[in-house]
């Protein structure tokens, strides 16, 4: 007796044959539109050169200077770091845990599990918890929110701009150049593929 496997949709939960699909072609839900599939090319490669160079930018986007304000006579840098512990200070307690998930903890683990998963992939190394870190990687790739950050970057120069003089540090270009990366990531990391090659390498 031949066994049926069937895929669920994440969105509607709409139950589906397996599809094949090619580089440049996309696969969406019939019912509520949800992208299931849009193969990448060189998938697993791309994610583990980007997810090298997002490791590497992430130090000095977090500890380098973003922004040198000074006003009044008076120069202060800032970094990604001490915009939170500013917040802690100033007892905001719950938005300086939140800038520091969203924009330091979870875009680090993202990239983390993403260098892991591709890396052992790209050598054919089964390891048993490949599983595990492509679930985290799909419920963490959720809340890691760089361009959020971005845009309160963006918001703070268009105020202070008439106040003050302001001064882009290397911090911010590692951040910015950070950012373009983590997208491309996003986009590159094929799960349909990542999930097919660690059933392959099952121990």
């Amino acid at each position: 007796m031949n066994k049926i496997t069937l895929t669920a949709c994440p969105e509607c939960d709409l139950l589906l044959n397996p599809t094949q699909t090619i580089v440049g072609d996309k696969a969406h839900c019939p019912r509520c539109g949800y992208l299931l599939q849009r193969p990448s090319k060189q998938s697993i490669e791309r994610t583990f050169a980007l997810s090298i160079a997002g490791l590497i930018l992430m130090f000095p986007a977090n500890l380098m200077p973003l922004i040198g304000i000074k006003m009044l006579g008076n120069a202060k840098d800032g970094t990604l770091w001490s915009g939170v512990l500013a917040l802690f200070e100033e007892h905001m307690w719950g938005v300086a845990v939140l800038v520091f998930l969203s924009s330091i903890l979870f875009p680090l683990l993202n990239i983390i599990l993403s260098l892991l998963i591709s890396a052992h992939l790209y050598f054919n190394k089964p390891n048993r918890h490949l599983a595990h870190w492509m679930r985290w990687l799909q419920h963490i790739d959720e809340w890691a929110m760089l361009e959020v950050y971005m845009l309160g970057i963006i918001v703070a120069c268009v105020k202070l701009s008439s106040t003050s003089e302001l001064k882009f540090g290397f911090g911010l270009y590692a951040f910015v150049a950070l950012l373009i990366v983590t997208g491309m990531l996003t986009s590159s990391l094929d799960k349909v593929l990542f999930w097919r090659q660690i059933g392959r390498l099952k121990p």
